[in-house]
């Protein structure tokens, strides 16, 4: 399998990558993330404004019942209803962006479930990794379920695609 993609957005002309994987499959075996992106975008994840204007790009079905606002960054859309994201200028400054991704992990993320592999999987999958350290304060910190304790890091980690509402 292999399937050319062109990406034409606000952020990228005329960008190629290609699927080698059927979608939501074969993933790195340290990557086992608990939320899709199209159960991501329906919780409530960046403000509602992150995949605007670049859903040709991906299915149609992950956008029927996500929480997207074309105007602006609105929080009250994050499945906690609080900002938990730094502006992409933040991302952008610390250089962890890669070129390929200039939307930052959660468009690396959607292209990898898609089928795109490509150099930068083993380090987005360490920063997903690293993510963890937030899921040990929330059972230290919190009753299980209680998702009123620490909501901005349950919607972090929701982010990242870990099912905060679990913990």
């Amino acid at each position: 399998m292999r399937k050319k993609v062109v990406v034409n957005d606000l952020m990228q002309h005329g960008y190629v990558y290609y699927l080698t994987e059927p979608p939501g499959e074969n993933f790195h075996p340290d990557f086992k993330p608990e939320l899709t992106p199209a159960e991501m975008l329906a919780l409530g994840v960046f403000g509602g404004k992150y995949m605007t204007d670049c859903a040709e790009e991906f299915p149609e079905e992950w956008f029927r019942d996500a929480k997207l606002c074309h105007a602006r960054h609105d929080p009250e859309l994050n499945f906690f209803g609080v900002n938990a994201s730094k502006p992409l200028w933040y991302w952008q400054a610390k250089g962890w962006i890669y070129p390929d991704d200039p939307r930052g992990w959660f468009q690396w993320y959607c292209r990898y479930y898609m089928g795109r592999r490509c150099a930068d999987d083993d380090r987005q999958i360490r920063r997903w990794r690293a993510m963890q350290r937030h899921i040990a304060q929330l059972r230290k910190n919190c009753r299980p379920r209680d998702l009123s304790c620490r909501r901005k890091q349950r919607q972090a980690l929701l982010h990242w695609a870990y099912d905060s509402r679990k913990i």
